[in-house]
């Protein structure tokens, strides 16, 4: 049976073409087929290639990887396709900080060897799972790999809401929203918003008020078995909020709603192919200065 990738991307970046060329290529030289989106794939200026096949939509049934071509949003993206069927997820960055991909433009060659080796290890990712309500009926329901967002619907008026944890009603903010996230989306918007950098390994979910006016409004690590709500507060000067999963989906919260969030029993499964840890991620992702260090070095990197 021959092997088979799925391709993801997002033909608009910068190089995007160049690279998706020469992925294609190299795969089909080790006789690794490639199959995607038909406008994606004809974006990217592969569909032609003898050893693509396209569908209407990308479909990761069948295939032992799902390759992405773009920043963290196009990796978001990919985690929408592969969740479901389990199929890992490889990003190869071809945007700004890309936290969440493996390699970058110029690692190329080097990814498709990794591939044609099937030389990488999975990493299960915790997602969150969230429900919104109002008087207890159930709205909407969805999921986050990066992080949940309730944030004010208007510029100019706050936001007003009651966290509660396990049951327990913790505190009352103005404010202009909370991020809920998962150690993976602790460097994604989380971050921005004052949260702390929280590694992969631990088992965590993450509270970061926004703006809050308030003495007790700091940043909350807690165990990922909780179950978090936020309460809208009702009569407040504008209850209205926007409630957001991973900033590509939305739904639009009504006076008095409530948000429930908790650990999905589904991951996202990404595919790592270096042994550098987390710590030398960080490094190099924020370019920190390690100028003063007097350890000893390890490998990991492309030749």
């Amino acid at each position: 049976m021959s092997r088979r990738i799925l391709l993801v991307g997002h033909p608009r970046r910068p190089s995007a073409v160049d690279v998706a060329a020469t992925l294609v290529q190299d795969l089909a030289a080790h006789d690794i087929k490639v199959t995607g989106a038909a406008e994606e794939l004809e974006a990217f200026g592969v569909l032609d290639m003898p050893s693509v096949t396209a569908h209407e939509s990308a479909r990761p049934d069948g295939c032992e990887l799902a390759v992405v071509l773009g920043g963290d949003g196009t990796i978001l993206r990919g985690a929408e396709t592969v969740r479901d069927s389990g199929v890992p997820l490889l990003g190869i960055n071809l945007g700004h900080v890309g936290f969440l991909a493996e390699a970058e433009r110029d690692d190329i060659h080097w990814t498709v060897a990794k591939i044609a080796h099937r030389d990488w290890k999975v990493e299960e990712r915790e997602t969150l799972e969230i429900e919104a309500f109002v008087d207890g009926q159930s709205l909407w329901t969805n999921w986050a790999l990066n992080e949940a967002s309730v944030e004010k619907a208007a510029r100019e008026r706050m936001l007003e809401v009651t966290l509660e944890i396990d049951g327990r009603p913790l505190s009352t903010w103005g404010c202009d929203g909370v991020v809920m996230a998962t150690p993976t989306g602790s460097t994604a918007y989380a971050f921005s918003a004052g949260g702390p950098v929280v590694w992969p390994g631990v088992r965590a979910i993450l509270v970061v008020p926004i703006s809050a006016h308030a003495l007790f409004a700091r940043p909350l690590v807690l165990s990922h078995d909780v179950r978090i709500a936020i309460d809208l507060v009702s009569g407040a000067a504008d209850a209205h909020a926007v409630l957001w999963c991973d900033g590509r989906r939305s739904f639009d919260l009504p006076e008095g709603a409530r948000i429930e969030v908790r650990r999905s029993d589904t991951p996202v499964r990404l595919a790592r192919l270096g042994s550098a840890p987390f710590t030398d991620r960080l490094v190099a992702k924020f370019d920190l200065s390690v100028s003063g260090w007097r350890g000893k070095p390890v490998g990991g990197r492309p030749d």
